[in-house]
């Protein structure tokens, strides 16, 4: 039943895990609760993601950055730099790998080679 719904509405685990993320950036104390939510509005626009398990593993990660500096209390500034967009697009290039960009990188590649009639 459960693959019929998924059919439908997407993966039920990602949906899940989205709503513990949102649940958890709720839980943190100002600034932090800002600055994530900042962060993860910029990684839904730039990113290009597109791969739904590689969009919560990074929003996980992201969570646990704040929650931890959070705790210890760490100005948001140490946390992001000077330039928060620097500090987003950093952190964004470790989950490249599932980029739109990446794929069409890649199929490009893969058209040329073939193109030019060399084997991979």
């Amino acid at each position: 039943m459960n693959k019929i719904i998924e059919k439908v509405v997407g993966d039920l685990g990602d949906k899940r895990r989205w709503r513990q993320y949102k649940a958890r950036v709720k839980e943190l104390p100002e600034p932090y609760r800002a600055t994530c939510s900042a962060v993860e509005r910029y990684a839904m626009y730039f990113s290009g993601i597109t791969n739904g398990n590689t969009m919560m593993t990074m929003l996980d990660n992201l969570i646990d950055l704040f929650e931890e500096h959070a705790a210890d209390g760490t100005p948001i500034r140490q946390i992001v730099g000077e330039d928060p967009v620097e500090f987003a697009e950093t952190f964004l290039a470790n989950y490249s790998q599932d980029h739109w960009i990446a794929k069409e990188r890649r199929r490009l590649q893969e058209s040329i080679r073939k193109a030019a009639g060399e084997t991979s």
